[in-house]
């Protein structure tokens, strides 16, 4: 091999060209490093209503490091996501020296849980839960932990199921047992009692909605509590009567 200077020329061409490299990558480094292309501006954008500025600088102190080339983008996406009400950040650079944060706020449609104790827990559309105070007059979502999502899909799908007669629904809870009551915004309860496969929590209530204008609308007293646990009718609970036998309105023939 060292009898061939063609072999030792491609070899020192090869040493020569590696050296370069290596070089030029320490060249650029320390360009990329340089207090040159230091991070000046942190810019952050979207309707923001909850999320306050000494939020934002009390989770980036101490904790952004990097210049504009070296600094970890998907590092700020997390910190931002840190902040209770953010719900979504996307982070992106600027040239020359700044980082832009589009941040989406969570946008809250109930208490989730709540126990009157002072600041709690929210839910989102979403069914996002997160700590929160809202000013707004929010409904209440209750249940075990895991069923945030389906609370909020059932939620909708009795709000819908109200929409012919008027009413609304401004607690919803899963029990334990999972089983489903409602109160509406008349204060009636109503007690739909669990989802079954030929007898679905919706449908239960889909039922009472069709015959509420000529049962319980006509009442001269509006019932408290209504049981919708039947498969043909519903039983009943008067106000001055709370602590009696609730009355059937129909005859049942089974109870879920």
């Amino acid at each position: 091999m060292w009898d061939s200077p063609r072999l030792l020329n491609g070899m020192a061409n090869a040493l020569f060209a590696l050296a370069l490299l290596l070089a030029l990558l320490i060249v650029v480094r320390a360009e990329v490093e340089s207090p040159m292309f230091a991070l000046k501006t942190i810019r952050v954008e979207g309707e923001l209503l909850h999320v306050s500025r000494a939020e934002v600088i009390q989770v980036l102190e101490g904790r952004l490091r990097g210049t504009f080339f070296t600094v970890d983008i998907e590092s700020i996406r997390a910190m931002f996501e840190e902040i209770p009400w953010v719900r979504r950040a996307q982070v992106r650079r600027v040239w020359p020296d700044t980082v832009e944060v589009q941040v989406e706020e969570h946008l809250p449609i109930a208490h989730w849980n709540r126990d009157n104790s002072g600041p709690g827990l929210l839910v989102s559309a979403y069914g996002d839960v997160f700590l929160g105070h809202s000013d707004a007059p929010l409904l209440r979502l209750s249940g075990p932990e895991g069923t945030e999502r389906d609370v909020v899909r059932r939620f909708v799908a009795f709000r819908d199921a109200l929409t012919p007669i008027g009413l609304e629904p401004v607690e919803v809870s899963l029990s334990p047992r999972y089983a489903w009551q409602m109160k509406l915004n008349n204060g009636l309860v109503l007690h739909i009692g669990r989802d079954l496969e030929k007898d679905p929590a919706v449908a239960r209530l889909e039922r009472f909605v069709r015959i509420y204008p000529h049962t319980v609308a006509r009442m001269s007293r509006r019932p408290s509590y209504v049981d919708l646990r039947y498969s043909n009718g519903f039983a009943l609970r008067a106000p001055e009567s709370d602590n009696a036998e609730p009355k059937r309105a129909e005859k049942p023939r089974g109870k879920a």
